[in-house]
Parts: structure tokens; C-alpha cells; sequence
């Protein structure tokens, strides 16, 4: 049991941090008044993640997710909130948030009224979710691919990088403990998208002559 505890705070934290990794990107649209260069589908994709999990978590029932969710859903509203009101294009940003928006509506509305309650609606949300998941770890690959062509790392996030590591590592553990391969597989991507970022710091870190910066890269 306490190894169990000991993994659960390890996810809330390392969690919660790789989270808040966003608010370098909310403190510099409040300090230029714009979100320019900065990416929104990020936030989006992240919160319909997050909704997901939470959702997965309260079948379980498992508090850790359940909570490291609710936070992370909070935060990436609260950065969704401020991007929409310093971007400057409101018409393709509010489209983009109603499609996902549909998304999780016909979602609810399947898994709800379509799936019986128990193991079999379980399940198949745990698929879903680790398929999105796995998704979006994956997606940051083809930019990886340049930089090696480049050289260039200034824009990974080395926190970023370091803090995703050990969240999916102690998810990964997590998961294993519980026997629940949906967390573990989801999860394992992470770790590997993680190692490469870390070989690329360490082959190209050089070259830049300094630490990349701090720039938010949301998976």
C-alpha cells in the first residue's frame, strides 16, 4: 500500500507539473497582449484528454486520476479562456472548440446510451482515451525529424521534456501495480518521445551553445 500511495503522489505531481508548463505560454500572451506564435489546439486536444481520463476515473473509480484531471482540465480551460481573449482569430478558434466540443458531446452521449454500465463501457473508454493519448504523444515525432535535419533544439522545452519523462514513468509504474494496461500502454510513448528529446539536447546542445528555451510544446 505504500508504494501504491508513493506512486499515486508521484503522478499528481509530476502531473500537475508537466500541466503547468502552460502558464509560461499565459504569462506571455497577458505580457504581449497576443497569441501570436502560439499554438491553440494544443489546449484543446489536452482538455478533451483530460475530460476523458476524468471520466475514465470516476468509472474505475481511481482518485488519482479523478484528480489529476480535474486539475488539468481546470488549467487547460484556463488557458483556452485567455488565448480566446487575446487571439485575433476568434471565427477559427471558436470553430475549432466547437468541433471538439461535438466531439465530447456525441462521446458522452454514446458511452452513456449505447454501452451498459460496467466492465464492457469501461473498457471501451479505456481504449478510446489511450488511443487519443497515444495520438497525442506521437504527433511531436515529424518535428523531431526537422530538428535532426536541423540542429536547432531552441524550440523543445527541456522542463518539459524532463517533467513528461517522469510522468509517464510513474504512470507507467502506476499502471502496472493496478494490472490496468490502458494506463501503462497510453503512457509508454511518453517515455520513449521523452528519451529522444533527451539524445537531442544532449547531440545538438552544443551546437546551440545553451539550455533551449523555455517555449511550451504541449503533447
Amino acid at each position: 500500500m505504500e508504494s501504491m500511495q508513493l506512486l499515486s503522489w508521484a503522478c499528481i505531481v509530476f502531473t500537475v507539473v508537466m500541466f503547468s508548463t502552460g502558464l509560461t505560454d499565459l504569462k506571455k500572451m497577458r505580457e504581449s497582449k497576443s497569441a501570436d506564435n502560439i499554438q491553440f489546439l494544443p489546449f484543446l486536444t489536452t482538455c478533451l484528454n483530460n475530460l476523458g481520463w476524468l471520466y475514465y476515473g470516476m468509472l474505475k473509480p481511481d482518485q488519482t486520476i479523478v484528480l489529476v484531471n480535474v486539475i488539468g482540465a481546470l488549467l487547460q480551460i484556463l488557458y483556452i479562456i485567455v488565448y480566446l481573449h487575446y487571439t485575433k482569430q476568434k471565427k477559427l478558434v471558436m470553430s475549432q472548440t466547437l468541433v471538439v466540443g461535438t466531439v465530447l458531446t456525441c462521446g458522452c452521449f454514446y458511452f452513456t446510451t449505447f454501452l451498459p454500465e460496467g466492465d464492457s463501457r469501461l473498457s471501451q473508454l479505456g481504449l478510446t482515451c489511450s488511443v487519443v493519448t497515444v495520438s497525442m504523444y506521437l504527433s511531436p515525432l515529424t518535428g523531431l525529424v526537422q530538428i535532426v535535419r536541423s540542429g536547432d533544439v531552441k524550440c523543445l522545452s527541456f522542463p518539459l521534456t524532463v517533467a513528461t519523462f517522469f510522468t509517464s514513468t510513474s504512470w507507467v509504474l502506476y499502471g502496472l501495480q493496478l494490472n490496468d494496461y490502458y494506463i501503462v500502454v497510453p503512457n509508454s510513448p511518453g517515455i520513449f518521445t521523452s528519451l529522444v528529446r533527451l539524445y537531442l539536447f544532449w547531440r545538438f546542445g552544443s551546437v546551440n551553445q545553451s539550455l533551449p528555451a523555455h517555449k511550451s510544446m504541449h503533447i
